[in-house]
Parts: structure tokens; C-alpha cells; sequence
């Protein structure tokens, strides 16, 4: 009798990275369900060959329901949004151990978690953002001391970090961004975690996302001003500024608070994890089938369709 295990449900499957893993996942034939707390939103997003399981993440009843029938989990939820930046501990931690455990009783053992490249709690400290990669360095701990069959995707920032700073020809930092990064293409995550889902062999792994090169702020500036001929001037305005903004705010909203922390971290990215970008990404291209998609083709494309 065939499994009725036969589903790859996708939390947080209509975000930035999830509605392309999700995508990915249709186009290669698969059965994929996602929970979202909109069905009709969703439905917008993602079209009516994906099962939308209407209901909240932090709700366990949701979890527990929705799991059935799944044979993978694929785990790419965010809190990174004014919206929703409150709850954040609720999505981004209890949520996705209340996902383990009950993915334990209903005897699920197939387990993807996007996270974050790399998380080194000393740099935090450092910089005195111990709390920024909290949240995924004790859920990335949790997963690689289960028992589960699971793959960990540590993703760079995707090619849209960029190009959200550039207005008017300007491209505006805080901090400036003279710190080579990791990026890379959105559809290549959705492709690489699509692939992932569908293998047995990347138990125990974890595997970093990115693209072929690391770029700085200027260096992605001086590429689209050449590309497109048009002058992308690169300016830095003081972080502190968004500090103080954010104190500001705070009572308000606390999602600045938290996009400062970003930037500090954008701005004090390790040298040798940038220096280790083309070895990742070589690493990347043994692993999975895919042709990865280079910043200068993202450039061109939202040329072409007027987006930049």
C-alpha cells in the first residue's frame, strides 16, 4: 500500500526565499503544502497547485495538524518585517521546536532549516549584538543534536540587499558597506533547498548559499553604473544615525532596532568568511545541479524589466 506520507510542507512558504522553494518544489512534480495565516493571500502568491493549510505557526494545533501527511519539512520562517517583528521569538524559535516535536510524534524525520550564513557568537558579543543570531544558533544547536535527518542552509543575504539602498541613482548606506559579503540569487536558494528536499544524502550537513564572488556596497554600485551606463554614486552615511533613530523608535516599533543590528553586522562582515565565498560556492556546485545566476546577470535582468 503506498504512503500517505507523501507531501513536503514548506513553513513559511510564502516569504522571500519560501514562495521560490515552493515554486521550485511544484515544478519538479513534488505534492507541497504550506501554512499560512492567509489563505487567500497565499493563494495570490502561489497559485492553486500548492495546499494551503490555513491557520498560525506560534498555534501548536496548527502544527500538529498540518503535519499530517508530510514525509519532509522544510523550515524557512522570518519575523524580518515591521509587521512582524514583535513576535519574532514566537516564529522564529518556539515555533520551530514546537515543528520538531510534534514532527517527532508523527514520526517525520526529513528536516531542512534555512538559516543564517554563519552565526559566530563571539563576533556578536563583540559588537555588542549578542541577541541578533541568538534565536538560530540555539535552533541550529537543537537541530544538529537530534536525531533527525537533517540539512541545515546557512543563506547569504540575497542580491536584493543592494539594490534596496540604491534611489535616484544614489546608493545610500549606513556604514557605508566597504566589507565584502556573501549574496546571491533568490531563485538559486529556492532551487538548492527544492534539490535538498528530495535527497537522503545531506544528513548532518551544513552548507552555506552564495553566490560566486563577495562584493562590497561600491564594488556592486561601480557593476551596475558599467552595466547599465548609467552613474550608481555610492555615498555612506553615519551608522550612528540609525542608532540613535532606533533608540528613538524603540516604543514605537522595534524593527529599526533590529535593521541596525543588521547593518552592524553588514559592516563588520569576517574577512575570512568573504575570502572563503569562491570556495563555498565551488563546494555549492558538486553538491547540487543548478546554474547559478551571477550578479551581473541580476543586473542585466532588472534592466531589462525596468526594475532598477
Amino acid at each position: 500500500m503506498k504512503s500517505l506520507k507523501n507531501k513536503i510542507i514548506v513553513f513559511g512558504g510564502t516569504g522571500h526565499y519560501g514562495r521560490i522553494v515552493v515554486e521550485q518544489l511544484i515544478q519538479k512534480g513534488q505534492t507541497v503544502k504550506v501554512v499560512s495565516r492567509n489563505r487567500e493571500n497565499a493563494l495570490k502568491l502561489l497559485g492553486d497547485k500548492v495546499e494551503i493549510f490555513e491557520g498560525d505557526v506560534c498555534n501548536r494545533e496548527t502544527i500538529i495538524d498540518s503535519l499530517k501527511n508530510a514525509r519532509t519539512i522544510v523550515i524557512c520562517l522570518s519575523a524580518m518585517s515591521n509587521k512582524l517583528i514583535r513576535k519574532m521569538k514566537q516564529i522564529e524559535r518556539d515555533a520551530v521546536l514546537a515543528i520538531m516535536e510534534e514532527a517527532k510524534k508523527q514520526n517525520i524525520s526529513r528536516l531542512i532549516y534555512l538559516s543564517g550564513y554563519e552565526m559566530r557568537e563571539e563576533l556578536l558579543r563583540d559588537l555588542k549584538i549578542p541577541e541578533f543570531g541568538e534565536i538560530k544558533i540555539e535552533v541550529e544547536s537543537k537541530i544538529s543534536h537530534s536525531d533527525f535527518n537533517w540539512t541545515i542552509l546557512g543563506c547569504a543575504p540575497s542580491f536584493e540587499i543592494f539594490f534596496a539602498f540604491i534611489r535616484n541613482g544614489k546608493m545610500t548606506v549606513p556604514g557605508g558597506g566597504l566589507r565584502a559579503i556573501p549574496s546571491i540569487s533568490a531563485e538559486d536558494v529556492g532551487e538548492i533547498t527544492a534539490q535538498t528536499a528530495l535527497r537522503d544524502d545531506l544528513k548532518g550537513k551544513r552548507i552555506r548559499l552564495t553566490g560566486p564572488q563577495a562584493f562590497t556596497f561600491p564594488e556592486v554600485a561601480e557593476q551596475i553604473s558599467s552595466i547599465s551606463g548609467k552613474k550608481i554614486k555610492h555615498s555612506a552615511i553615519p551608522l550612528t544615525i540609525i542608532n540613535v533613530v532606533s533608540f528613538l523608535l524603540l516604543p514605537f516599533t522595534p524593527f529599526v532596532r533590529f535593521l541596525y543590528k543588521s547593518l552592524k553586522m553588514l559592516n563588520n562582515f569576517p574577512h575570512d568568511l568573504a575570502e572563503r565565498v569562491p570556495k563555498d560556492f565551488e563546494i555549492l556546485n558538486k553538491l547540487f545541479d543548478y546554474e547559478a545566476i551571477s550578479l551581473e546577470m541580476e543586473i542585466r535582468k532588472r534592466l531589462e524589466e525596468n526594475s532598477l
